[in-house]
């Protein structure tokens, strides 16, 4: 492109300045073969139509710079050019050295079809000149003139053609570039705006990342240090009013086990590990264990049944299920009033599913505070668990007939 640079910056300055030297030198070589070539009279109106031809190369250069391509003013100045250039040829064929800048200029002036005629023109003034003035004087100069014409009319037809084709492929490559730099400037201002979004998801990505940490965290404190406590609290109620020193004495032994119990699930929380129940036991065994230990501690009759063939699931999978099943019961035990609780875990083709169901009191979800249903740890982070991994939680429930808690995770297998 640096080389397109300086070439259309030579061709600005010719086109500007050689007119100027074009007409200067013809101008000189006139007057010194001017006695043998031209009389008085000739010499004083050439000196005049020379006048009149530098006056008007001092307009174009005033006004052409700045019209449009092929103006109508420009056509009236590359015509009045040839004109002047014809007769000052006409007096002194010498004057031709001037004559010569219409085959360059041609096609910046006048367009395709008037460009050719232009050429033509020219040529026949050159053709004149080059065969010994005009008009011929006999048949051997009119013979010369018209070879010396075809000669000239081939050439600038030949070379107009090419000019032409240079011109065309100069405009479309001048396109090209103001495409290409246009699309550039496009695809600048598109990374910017990635960058920016790239940045705005990086923030979001991290607020994102910040909050989920955060929801983990509140939902294992209240799935062990909050139920590990309040079971604790019962224990320790039930063995404050008990006369029995030695119910009184199981209570506690309860109460202790279930805190070294719930120091231990919230060790494992802070570390982000997988629940304790898990770390030797398959999840139908820790399930088994929990219903236990829950009937145990809250009196009520518990039943676990599995069906299915039983797979190693992934260990997110299996701590959420087990997760949910511990707050399913947590909430019979503080709400139901249930006499009797089924957990069933069923292994199907495709997906894994818990069921929960109590003859308590029931409830209707309809009419459950928004925090317990959205953002509180209760059935709204029962589903939240549930739909980190692609899973549902379905809850059924009418007051007097009891609840049913239905969740479905999908089955993928471990490793």
């Amino acid at each position: 492109m640096a080389g397109d640079t300086t070439a259309e910056k030579w061709g600005n300055q010719f086109f500007r300045w050689g007119p100027y030297a074009l007409l200067g030198l013809a101008g000189l070589v006139s007057i010194a073969s001017g006695d043998m070539l031209m009389t008085r009279d000739e010499r004083h109106a050439a000196s005049v139509l020379a006048v009149a031809a530098l006056a008007l190369q001092l307009w174009w250069s005033g006004i052409g710079s700045g019209l449009p391509e092929y103006d109508m003013v420009g056509r009236v100045y590359y015509v009045a050019r040839l004109a002047l250039g014809s007769v000052l040829t006409w007096l002194n064929p010498f004057f031709a050295i001037y004559v010569v800048i219409g085959y360059f200029d041609a096609d910046r002036l006048l367009p395709r079809r008037q460009m050719y005629a232009g050429l033509l023109a020219t040529a026949v003034t050159m053709a004149g000149s080059q065969s010994g003035g005009m008009p011929p004087a006999d048949g051997t100069q009119w013979v010369a003139f018209g070879v010396l014409f075809a000669l000239n009319a081939s050439l600038t037809l030949v070379f107009g053609s090419i000019g032409v084709k240079e011109a065309e492929h100069a405009r479309a490559r001048a396109a090209t570039i103001a495409e290409l730099e246009s699309a550039n400037i496009r695809l600048e201002q598109a990374m910017r705006e990635n960058a920016g979004l790239q940045a705005q998801l990086l923030v979001q990505a991290r607020e994102a990342g910040v909050n989920d940490e955060r929801r983990r965290l509140a939902a294992e404190i209240h799935d062990t240090i909050a139920q590990g406590l309040a079971g604790i609290v019962t224990q320790l109620q039930a063995a404050a009013d008990s006369a029995d020193p030695v119910v009184a004495g199981d209570h506690v032994e309860r109460a202790a086990a279930l805190a070294r119990h719930s120091l231990g699930e919230a060790r494992r929380s802070v570390q982000n590990l997988g629940p304790g129940a898990l770390e030797h036991d398959t999840l139908p065994e820790a399930l088994k264990s929990i219903v236990e230990t829950w009937s145990v501690s809250t009196g009520v009759r518990a039943e676990f049944t599995v069906t299915g063939t039983v797979e190693a699931l992934h260990g997110e999978i299996e701590a959420t299920v087990l997760r949910i099943a511990q707050e399913t019961l947590a909430n019979a035990g503080r709400h139901a009033r249930a006499t009797r609780v089924g957990v069933t875990l069923s292994y199907m083709e495709d997906e894994v599913r818990l069921d929960v169901r109590d003859n308590g009191c029931g409830f209707d979800p309809h009419t459950l505070p928004r925090r317990e249903t959205t953002r509180g740890f209760g059935l709204g982070g029962m589903r939240a668990r549930a739909e980190r991994i692609a899973g549902t939680v379905e809850i059924e429930s009418e007051p007097g007939y009891g609840t049913a808690v239905s969740a479905r995770v999908p089955l993928l297998s471990h490793g």
